[in-house]
């Protein structure tokens, strides 16, 4: 039997991209994105944005320029179009990324109601924080809430611009076959990775990147993305470049270990622990079992 399609999911930093090649050229795969911020031109060293794509066909990197706003129910529409298209030649639609809401709407029989959003909710709720406008949405609009990554101000926000019944989901995955593979890498070793990685971004030019945005005057969805933020609080004069370049690390790694805890209570994960120095063996483990599965 076919599989549906596979994901694979995790925090940043523990090989996703490296093993969606692999299996995309074992399995006749055509790899479609899972990272909300690499739908975005320009955002590319930030968003650690494959550069060799090795002749693997890949789906939504660059779709939006940094100007537009983009939608979890958008998104699922193009993706589900995406798999019928890719399942139609006879191939495999491998989804790689870390955006927890984005992954479940596919993996989960997610339907979207109503208005996508209303832009009056950002100025009447500009004096609150965060954490006030989460606890305003789990006691005014708890199936939303549910629903919601409410450390994130933006997903808040459109929430509370919504009711209760525009968004309903089951328990039940909307596709019958399908195979979600989680990448962990012990604790102290992914944070270490994670500001090796942030060292390499700086080096190979985020500040120009982050900059060029900035110049353009690029105040968006987009600059939300960790890394860009940051950098823009640096231009602003808010921050020196050494301390937003440690709260990109700082931030980096809060936003990993959310990424652990919304896919182990979300999602069915067969997880696998990566030994960064042996990674040929966790893609062997990850085809063996994805062999079982196709019969």
């Amino acid at each position: 039997m076919m599989l549906d399609l596979i994901m694979i999911v995790g925090p940043t930093a523990t090989g996703k991209t490296k093993l969606s090649i692999a299996l995309a050229k074992e399995f006749n795969g055509e790899i479609i994105n899972g990272d909300s911020m690499q739908f975005y031109q320009g955002l590319d060293i930030g968003t650690a944005k494959i550069k060799n794509k090795e002749d693997v066909t890949h789906h939504l990197l660059d779709i939006l320029s940094p100007e537009e706003g983009f939608s979890v129910a958008e998104y699922q529409r193009l993706v589900r179009e995406k798999i019928s298209e890719i399942k139609s030649r006879n191939k495999l639609p491998i989804i790689v990324g870390g955006s927890g809401l984005y992954l479940n709407s596919i993996y989960y029989d997610y339907q979207f109601l109503g208005n996508v959003r209303k832009d009056i909710t950002t100025e009447t709720y500009k004096e609150l924080t965060t954490e006030e406008l989460a606890k305003i949405l789990i006691e005014e609009k708890p199936l939303l809430a549910k629903k919601c990554d409410l450390s994130n101000r933006r997903r808040v926000l459109r929430a509370l611009e919504k009711e209760d019944k525009d968004i309903q989901t089951t328990l039940f995955p909307f596709y019958q076959n399908a195979q979600v593979i989680g990448l962990n890498i012990e604790r102290d070793l992914l944070y270490q990775r994670i500001d090796k990685r942030v060292d390499e971004m700086f080096e190979e030019g985020l500040i120009q990147e982050v900059k060029n945005l900035y110049l353009k005057g690029i105040n968006s969805q987009a600059i939300s993305a960790i890394g860009y933020k940051e950098l823009y609080d640096y231009f602003n004069g808010k921050t020196t470049l050494e301390e937003a370049k440690n709260l990109i690390k700082r931030n980096s790694r809060r936003y990993a270990k959310r990424q652990l805890t919304w896919f182990n209570n979300k999602l069915k994960v067969n997880w696998f622990n990566v030994d960064p120095t042996n990674f040929m063996k966790t893609i062997e483990e990850v085809k063996k079992m994805i062999k079982k599965e196709v019969v």
